[in-house]
């Protein structure tokens, strides 16, 4: 990915200091405004003067570029990966601490709970401290509370700990989203956005695979050392890899009365609630998948774990393609087209979903085919959502617009989702029936959104 469209003022500051954040500061140039501002002076061996030098130039670039795309990616992916990969010990977890499976349940429920409450917390403490040491915070805490998991000896302890988990790993999803917004804009945001939107969709879907491997090699608590690990090593990468994104200058100390009324306005604002509702409600189509397939798959078709692995390895590589499609598009069509095309193609593909079951032609194969395309299309909807949500709001809100986008999305997307069972046990015709109807929602907000700001646009 280039760094052609980030933000000029943020472009050396943020991304020249992924490398520049473990080293000493230079005396040379930090007094020098021009220098800090990314207005370096020309020498004789510039790399405009020099090819080879403009050839390192450009490749420490990619480098410092693709470290950014590893250090957000990573934070993004830690919280989802959190959520799901203890699915597979569900049962075991129930034996140990002498509970009912259902009661082991309601700690997914506590943890969904953790990130939304928590994004909407951390994202204005990031607007007024900087991004990195809410972060930083988060992420320690986070460590803190996996281990401690692996050491309950009750089922409230664990409920209570993985809500704090999940409060400290909103730090991850809501702060990373901040950075992309303070440094990039539009289709370069888009870009990044498809790498995030990437390797945090991937970790619901592969983490109860990962989940279940682990449960070959050891008990439950084995998962919760491994996130532990993850959250050390998470948290080396912001100190040393991640600099601060977010100036001094732009951080607006903020009371709880006027953080209201931010969140007020964000929700005025036609230009943020429209992308930020389509995503919730693609979300929730999406959701309705990952938390209720295991069930269908097992209690329809007989599938086997390896079998109902290998459906979330297939879907997965859908979403893979669905971003690698949406980055070969953004130089070649418009971002709400992306979006659209995005959208009505999901809907096409549940629709044939919701047909297979009615007809009764579904089986494990052509489930699994609907599914995959669905994902394809979800992977043009996510990124191209969040960027417009964002590019419209100005950076020294953008941790406040990220929360309250973060928090609309988890919370209205596994609200509906859960919607699949309020009748009984899942089925396929109650997936698909709630998966339609969100996938529609979806459409019919983005119309109405991408109308209304036509219709301000001529009026202006």
């Amino acid at each position: 990915m280039t760094l052609a469209f980030a933000r000029p003022d943020r472009r050396a500051q943020t991304i020249a200091g992924v490398q520049a954040v473990p080293d000493a500061p230079n005396a040379a140039t930090d007094h020098n405004p021009r220098v800090r501002n990314g207005d370096v002076p020309q020498q004789a061996n510039a790399p405009e003067q020099n090819p080879a030098a403009g050839r390192a130039h450009a490749s420490r670039t990619r480098r410092r570029a693709m470290l950014l795309v590893v250090v957000l990616g990573v934070l993004s992916a830690l919280g989802p990966l959190a959520t799901d990969l203890y699915l597979p010990a569900l049962p075991q977890i129930a034996s140990d601490l002498g509970t009912s499976e259902a009661s082991v349940k309601l700690t997914l429920t506590s943890v969904m709970a953790g990130l939304a409450l928590g994004q909407l917390v951390l994202g204005p403490l990031s607007d007024r401290w900087g991004r990195r040491l809410p972060l930083l915070t988060g992420i320690g805490v986070f460590t803190v509370s996996t281990v401690g998991i692996a050491m309950a000896s009750s089922v409230e302890m664990f409920s209570l700990l993985r809500f704090v988990q999940g409060l400290s790993a909103a730090a991850g999803l809501v702060v990373s989203r901040a950075i992309v917004r303070d440094v990039f804009d539009g289709d370069a945001a888009a870009t990044f956005f498809s790498r995030l939107v990437l390797l945090s969709g991937l970790a619901p879907m592969l983490g109860p695979v990962l989940g279940g491997q682990l449960l070959f090699l050891g008990p439950w608590q084995l998962l919760f050392a491994v996130l532990g690990a993850m959250g050390l090593v998470t948290f080396a990468l912001v100190l040393f890899g991640l600099p601060e994104s977010l100036p001094a200058e732009q951080r607006e100390p903020v009371s709880p009365r006027e953080q209201m009324r931010v969140f007020g306005g964000l929700l005025r604002d036609v230009r943020f609630i429209g992308p930020t509702l389509t995503l919730a409600l693609s979300f929730g189509m999406s959701f309705t998948y990952i938390s209720t397939f295991s069930f269908v798959s097992q209690s329809r078709f007989g599938a086997s774990a390896q079998e109902f692995s290998l459906v979330f390895a297939v879907t997965t590589l859908g979403m893979i393609i669905g971003n690698q499609v949406n980055a070969f598009l953004i130089s070649r069509m418009e971002i709400h087209r992306r979006l659209f095309l995005g959208l009505v193609g999901s809907i096409l593909s549940v629709a044939v979903l919701a047909a297979l079951g009615a007809s009764g032609g579904a089986d494990l194969v052509t489930v699994t085919a609907a599914l995959f395309a669905m994902m394809v299309f979800t992977g043009l909807v996510s990124p191209n959502a969040t960027a417009l949500a964002l590019d419209g709001q100005p950076p020294k809100i953008a941790g406040s617009g990220s929360a309250l986008l973060g928090t609309l999305q988890f919370g209205i997307g596994s609200g509906l989702a859960a919607t699949a069972g309020l009748s009984g046990p899942v089925t396929l015709s109650s997936m698909t029936g709630v998966m339609l109807a969100t996938a529609v929602a979806a459409a019919v907000v983005f119309v109405g959104f991408t109308a209304r700001v036509r219709r301000t646009l001529v009026a202006a």
